[in-house]
């Protein structure tokens, strides 16, 4: 279990009840009675409640509360109604102050419960694809473009069929919940097509279907699917960028389908360039497949990543270091987060499986 320590700016804020009442305690006893410090001790309580717990609220008004009526004895002020006043002053902010902990404590468990929830979501929807499918090595990398999420509209899925290895990854137009809803749904369908047909094709006719049900009016889903086996792959390209192929020589091609093919959802406008093609791919060599969240990250003068020219950064032997330095030189490219998901998926192909 990992323990998270509290961070330089939470630490302040934990001690600044403590130093405000300090502070207007020295500043009373300095300047006296006259200049009327007393009730800004009621700031030590305020500001614990936004911070702290109930019950640390309540400490600190009690401490705010003795040193209330210690200053008050000190300057006299229970003589007139000035020191009463102070009283009832801290005694009031630290009520509003314990009951802000309470909600903010049932606010920070119900949020801690839904972030539970959408992380069992998450790995059921992405879950981890499996590291070896005959020869076939697989890695993923996934990069949200929302803060503190893990998935979106990008898609990947790896499956050991009958057919071969069979591997998709796709990009939903949009984002927000409606955009991972689509994304379920294409798994879904690619995950049980991907077993049952034995036709690429087929599997892509399955998913045109299940898609254009799913979306409405011109939406669409760009995805490309492959199917590994007997030293070649064959592509089956839905309007996504196309795969990076690696050769051992470290030179890359970009296999390209023969025509143009409409992404997923878009079939009713015609499918006729949706056609697989077969490209060599043999042991030593190494296949990326990625979304345009990758080829699209642009650095500080607009320029795109330049992906073909980091095919270096795949040589290191172990895929996941490989891929976690191809993500790392995406990310500084960006100088930022970025602007889309992006996902890769690395294969690396095998004579036997170490």
């Amino acid at each position: 279990m990992t323990v998270e320590r509290p961070t330089s700016g939470s630490a302040v804020l934990s001690w600044m009840p403590v130093a405000v009442m300090s502070v207007v305690a020295a500043a009373d006893v300095v300047a006296g009675a006259g200049v009327g410090f007393l009730p800004l001790v009621s700031l030590g309580p305020a500001f614990s409640g936004l911070v702290g717990g109930w019950r640390r609220t309540a400490l600190i008004g009690t401490v705010a509360m003795l040193l209330c009526i210690g200053l008050g004895l000190y300057d006299g002020l229970f003589e007139e109604r000035r020191g009463f006043t102070a009283m009832v002053s801290v005694a009031g902010v630290t009520g509003v102050g314990i009951a802000a902990a309470v909600m903010r404590s049932r606010r920070e468990a119900e949020l801690a419960s839904v972030r539970s929830i959408a992380e069992v979501a998450q790995r059921v929807l992405l879950r981890p694809v499996p590291r070896t499918a005959g020869s076939l090595q697989a890695t993923v990398s996934y990069t949200s473009a929302v803060a503190e999420a893990r998935i979106g509209g990008d898609l990947y899925e790896v499956v050991a069929s009958p057919h071969g290895a069979r591997v998709i990854v796709g990009d939903v137009q949009g984002k927000g919940l409606g955009a991972v809803e689509t994304a379920a749904v294409v798994l879904g369908v690619f995950r049980e097509a991907a077993h049952d047909e034995p036709d690429l094709m087929v599997v892509g006719e399955r998913l045109e279907r299940s898609v254009a049900r799913e979306l409405e009016g011109e939406k669409f889903v760009t995805a490309v699917l492959a199917e590994i086996g007997n030293d070649e792959v064959v592509f089956l390209n839905c309007g996504h960028p196309a795969p990076m192929l690696v050769h051992q020589d470290g030179t890359v091609d970009f296999p390209e389908p023969p025509s143009y093919a409409l992404p997923l959802g878009l079939g009713a406008y015609g499918d006729e360039g949706r056609k697989p093609y077969r490209v060599s791919f043999t042991p030593g060599e190494q296949l990326l497949l990625y979304t345009d969240g990758v080829t699209e990250a642009r650095d500080a003068n607009g320029s795109f990543y330049p992906l073909g020219d980091r095919a270096d950064l795949l040589k290191e032997p172990d895929s996941d270091r490989a891929l976690e330095s191809l993500r790392e030189d995406l990310v500084r490219h960006a100088a930022g987060p970025l602007h889309d998901d992006a996902a890769m998926l690395l294969l690396r192909y095998h004579d036997h499986v170490e």
